[in-house]
């Protein structure tokens, strides 16, 4: 168990240096470039639908076969069916390996299975496609919390927080989490 976690404690530094949560290097379409203007000045009430259109222009292969896979693999987390997941999902990401919510969702299936390091592994994969993926550096922070790195957990949250300032929920986990690490309790 030790190396076991030395390993996926290996993995999430390289994770976070690695990828650095860096602004994207390439264009990204117009519309999601709009989306996350908006989400930068959103009033709070306004973040959850805003969140929730990114969430469906990230979910848009351009492939009605890829979309398919991609929904068959939600749709198998949904039901608990992890395994059956990664195996949608990993033919997603064998045929689309440029689209990040294929392996946003296989992360997802992964941690379910309690695979940390594969998880961690396509969280950075869809971090590298798609730099401002909320959902992705939520996961990993989550991942990091649970092994008990809460300062960077705490740093990737922040990270979340730039792009989504006005959101409540990840304010909430903030003040949390700097409680935790100042010895308060909430």
């Amino acid at each position: 168990m030790g190396i076991e976690r030395h390993y996926i404690n290996s993995i999430a530094t390289t994770l976070l240096i690695t990828v650095g949560f860096s602004t994207p290097v390439w264009a990204q379409s117009e519309r999601l470039d709009l989306l996350f203007e908006q989400l930068l000045e959103a009033e709070s009430d306004e973040v959850e639908r805003i969140e929730g259109q990114i969430i469906t222009e990230w979910s848009k292969s351009g492939s009605a076969a890829m979309d398919l896979l991609l929904r068959r693999g939600e749709d198998a987390i949904e039901a608990g069916e992890f395994g059956q997941a990664v195996e949608h999902l990993t033919a997603l990401v064998d045929h689309a390996p440029d689209f990040a919510e294929g392996y946003h969702g296989r992360a997802t299936a992964y941690y379910n299975l309690g695979l940390y390091g594969p998880a961690i592994d396509d969280l950075r994969q869809t971090l590298v496609i798609e730099p401002r993926h909320f959902g992705a550096m939520i996961g990993v922070a989550v991942i990091l919390e649970e092994l008990d790195r809460v300062e960077e957990a705490l740093e990737v949250w922040q990270k979340v927080a730039e792009l989504s300032p006005a959101d409540a929920e990840v304010e909430q986990v903030i003040e949390r989490l700097n409680a935790s690490l100042s010895g308060q309790t909430l």
